[in-house]
């Protein structure tokens, strides 16, 4: 019997964190599940990830609310993916900040990757019928940008192709700490499916280079310490790797897209099986590789239908 489609058979409920990883920082996680960031300013609150649906959002909210009532300024959204974006409603009315390729991106493939997303993760979207639309920026960058929470000051930055082509971080210079997005994950599979496999090490190395004393990943727990920052950054870089590796060689030989999906698997299998959302991505991260591996630059666009060939093509 072949697998549920990618994560259709995971309706259970998640246990949510609200870690604090420096002063007036915190990260809402929920057991590999997106997280989202949250920055307290003098003035007014940022938010880094909006969440599937305006109800997930709620719940970020209130864990705001349970520590500050400070009024919610800045949205960030640190790329284009519709589990990331879709809730920003539920904010009120914050500025909405993406780079210049994330908006280019939702241009281009924001629909289908709402209709690709809904698909694949039926409990994230729970309340859906609440989403406005496609959520747009109302202010855009293109490498960095600075924001001011009256004294607090708050970095983000474009570091470099990895997750997406339109990656975002968000740093917070007075605390050393990071808000990566899908850059880093700890202890979750990266989801790969619109990723840049080569470029990806050099980013982990742009972020290492500032050292952050603490993470906020794109899945699974809060990273507190440098020793545990260094883990996951070594830890996604080491996930890439594995997957990128065995499907270059096939490529290189003309082998076929089955042909990288075994070699992924016996590669990837030892070390990551258990991690979340594993098995919902690695079709999806084969199917991207393979075609960077034979010179395909842009990540092609991922549709509903296009998701169900490509699952039954390797998980069927």
């Amino acid at each position: 019997m072949s697998k549920a489609f990618a994560s259709a058979g995971d309706m259970a409920e998640k246990a949510i964190s609200f870690t604090q990883v420096g002063e007036g920082l915190y990260a809402f996680t929920a057991e590999g599940d997106p997280n989202s960031g949250v920055i307290i300013g003098d003035e007014s609150v940022m938010v880094i990830e909006a969440q599937a649906t305006p109800r997930l959002a709620r719940k970020v909210v209130e864990c705001i609310r349970s520590v500050t009532d400070k009024p919610i300024s800045h949205l960030v959204l640190t790329h284009y993916h519709a589990v990331r974006v879709l809730g920003a409603s539920a904010y009120g009315a914050p500025e909405i900040i993406m780079s210049d390729t994330a908006r280019a991106m939702v241009v281009e493939r924001g629909q289908e990757d709402w209709d690709s997303e809904f698909g694949r993760f039926p409990r994230l979207f729970q309340g859906y019928e609440e989403i406005p639309g496609l959520t747009w920026p109302t202010t855009t960058f293109s490498d960095t940008m600075t924001v001011y929470l009256g004294n607090r000051k708050v970095e983000i930055f474009t570091p470099g192709r990895a997750h997406t082509a339109g990656d975002a971080v968000v740093w917070v210079p007075d605390a050393g700490v990071m808000f990566t997005g899908d850059i880093v994950e700890y202890h979750s599979a990266c989801y790969c499916g619109d990723g840049h496999f080569a470029d990806w090490g050099k980013t982990l190395d742009a972020i290492a280079a500032y050292d952050p004393i603490a993470i906020a990943p794109g899945r699974g727990d809060a990273l507190v310490g440098r020793e545990m920052v260094a883990s996951a950054l070594a830890n996604t870089r080491d996930f890439v790797e594995s997957t990128y590796r065995p499907v270059q060689r096939v490529a290189a030989r003309g082998g076929s897209l089955k042909e990288a999906w075994d070699a992924v698997r016996a590669e990837c299998d030892p070390k990551f099986k258990d991690y979340a959302i594993y098995e919902h991505c690695l079709p999806f991260n084969v199917g991207r590789a393979y075609d960077e591996a034979r010179g395909i630059d842009t990540p092609r666009i991922w549709t509903a239908e296009r998701d169900q060939q490509m699952w039954e093509d390797l998980q069927g």
